[in-house]
Parts: C-alpha cells; sequence; structure tokens
C-alpha cells in the first residue's frame, strides 16, 4: 500500500499550544499505530516544541526534537477519522471541523505549567508522559 493511502486512518491531536501534550501523544500514537495511520498535532496556537517533552520522550526512546508546533489552520484541508483533544482549554476553543472525525478528549494535566525544583517539574513531565503513553496504546488497540 502506497503511504497515505485511503486505508490510513489520519489521526489529529489537539492541544492549546501543541508544545508538550500534544507532542507526546502524536509521539506514542506514531510508535503504537505504525503503518495504520497518519498522525498530526496542532495546536489553537502555536508555542514551539517544549524541549523538556523532547528530553523526556527521548527517555523513553522516543525522538520529537523533529516536530514542528503547528496551528490548526494548517489542516484545514485534511479529512480526519479521528481528533484526540488533550486539553479542557482545546475542547473548548477547538474550532469546528467540517469533518465527519470521531471526536474524543482526555484531559491531561500540563506539564509546562509545572513549578517547583528542576527534578519535581520532570517528575511532572514523566508523570504525563506515562499517562499519555498508556492512553496512546490503548487508543490504537480501540480504535485501529
Amino acid at each position: 500500500m502506497p503511504y497515505g493511502s485511503s486505508n490510513m486512518k489520519k489521526i489529529l491531536v489537539l492541544c492549546t499550544g501543541n508544545s508538550c501534550r500534544s507532542q507526546m501523544a502524536e509521539g506514542y500514537l506514531r510508535k503504537f499505530a505504525g503503518e495504520k495511520a497518519d498522525i498530526y498535532s496542532a495546536g489553537v496556537e502555536t508555542h514551539g516544541v517544549n524541549p523538556k517533552a523532547i528530553t523526556i520522550m527521548a527517555e523513553d526512546g522516543i525522538d520529537i526534537s523533529g516536530h514542528s508546533s503547528n496551528n490548526i489552520e494548517e489542516y484545514s484541508g485534511i479529512d480526519f477519522d479521528f481528533v484526540i483533544t488533550v486539553c479542557d482549554n482545546a475542547k473548548e476553543r477547538c474550532p469546528y471541523f467540517p469533518t465527519n472525525a470521531k471526536k474524543f478528549h482526555h484531559n491531561f494535566p500540563d506539564p509546562g505549567k509545572a513549578t517547583g525544583s528542576e527534578r519535581q517539574v520532570t517528575d511532572a513531565f514523566r508523570t504525563v508522559r506515562e499517562m499519555i503513553k498508556t492512553y496512546s496504546e490503548n487508543f490504537v488497540k480501540e480504535n485501529l
């Protein structure tokens, strides 16, 4: 099958700034979905990929350093099969998509807002990473 064929499901992960949670979810969904889906992530704003998110994902063998922070508007022409919002703010602000996409929502805490020592902040990122990893693996099992 050629890449991007009609059998490939298209999944969009949506967050506020496309910097942490949606980037981690994109990384894990790519890993677990393999050839079954094209994964995109976007934000209602773009904040750039969080360097800590890159480091934390690398610990688990997933390189998201090449990801870009994309605005939802960039994908207006794509007919997605699934749209997953990973924060309540994105769900509230999610622009209307003329799509038949099945919508999923899971509010993950924002590790980018974690405070405290370097170690506490890093632990917050790891905690959210594990939540997103589990969610992504289950999502692929149940939907692809």
